[in-house]
C-alpha cells in the first residue's frame, strides 16, 4: 500500500462529516432534558474530551481511507458496506461489554447507533471519492 495514494479530501472531509454527525447525534440524545444523571456521572470534565474527539475523527476517517485504497473500494455502495461492516464489529465489541455489565442498556444503543452510521456514512465518502 502506497500510503501517499490515501486521498487526503476524503480523509478531511471524513474528519469534518464524523464531527458534524457526532454532534447532531449526541445533541439530539443526549440534550439537556434528556440527558440523565447515569451519563453526566460518568463524562469526564473540561474540554479535552472535545480535542480528543476530534483527533479521533480524522484518525477514523483516515482507516477508513486505507481501507478503501487498499481494498479497491471504487464507488459509494461498495464503501457503505465496509463502513457498516466495520460499524458492526465495533458494535460486537460494545454487545460483550454490555453484557458483561460494563455500560448500561441507554449507553449501549446510543453507542452503537452513532458507530454503526457513522462508519457506514464514511465507509460511503470514501468509496465514492476513491
Amino acid at each position: 500500500m502506497d500510503w501517499n495514494s490515501v486521498n487526503i479530501l476524503a480523509v478531511l472531509l471524513g474528519g469534518v462529516l464524523y464531527m458534524m454527525y457526532g454532534g447532531i447525534y449526541y445533541s439530539l440524545l443526549l440534550g439537556k432534558k434528556s440527558r440523565s444523571n447515569e451519563i453526566k456521572d460518568h463524562q469526564s470534565d473540561g474540554p479535552l474530551k472535545y480535542l480528543i474527539s476530534v483527533v479521533i475523527a480524522f484518525i477514523s476517517s483516515f482507516f477508513i481511507g486505507v481501507l478503501v485504497q487498499s481494498i479497491g473500494i471504487g464507488n459509494w455502495m461498495e464503501g457503505l458496506a465496509l463502513g457498516f461492516m466495520i460499524g458492526f464489529i465495533i458494535s460486537m465489541v460494545y454487545l460483550k461489554n454490555r453484557l458483561f455489565g460494563l455500560m448500561s442498556q441507554k449507553a449501549f444503543l446510543i453507542a452503537i447507533g452513532d458507530h454503526l452510521i457513522i462508519f457506514t456514512l464514511l465507509g460511503a465518502l470514501h468509496g465514492v471519492l476513491n
